[in-house]
């Protein structure tokens, strides 16, 4: 398992770029527009960081900009930590063995999410290409919040 980044959502990008870039020193490594459903993300890394941060080898902040307006309650503007993991479908099964709830199961072969017992939202996405959809994965629902 690889720590890759947190995620926090933001309400103004040029604030937030102000915060994290200028005031703090952190460097923007890549962003990526998603018209389609209505967000924009930007990561971010230590300067020192950089360029192992593009070679996808150093963990990032990612800030998610949604590009309607949305009030943050409960704590949804942080939104997760994510790891990468060698096998999604052993990770999921080994952790559903140990008691933990699959919240949003890995029915693409590529992403799953579960909860902290603090409540912390973890995404687990499959290291390189997403494995081939497979049961009981592809047909379980999701499980509360994620």
């Amino acid at each position: 398992m690889r720590y890759l980044h947190t995620m926090v959502r933001i309400k103004d990008v040029d604030a937030s770029l102000d915060f994290y870039c200028r005031k703090f020193g952190m460097v923007e490594t890549r962003r990526k527009e998603v018209p389609a459903a209505r967000f924009t993300l930007i990561f971010l890394a230590a300067p020192e960081d950089k360029d192992a941060a593009l070679a996808g080898k150093a963990p990032e902040l990612e800030l998610t900009y949604n590009w309607d307006p949305e009030e943050y309650g409960e704590g949804r503007n942080f939104g997760h930590l994510a790891f990468e993991v060698d096998n999604i479908y052993e990770t999921c099964d080994r952790l559903m063995r140990e008691g933990v709830t699959i919240n949003r199961p890995p029915r693409d072969g590529n992403m799953a999410f579960v909860r902290s017992p603090d409540n912390i939202s973890i995404e687990l996405l499959q290291k390189g290409p997403a494995l081939p959809p497979q049961e009981p994965w592809s047909s379980m629902p999701n499980t509360g919040k994620w």
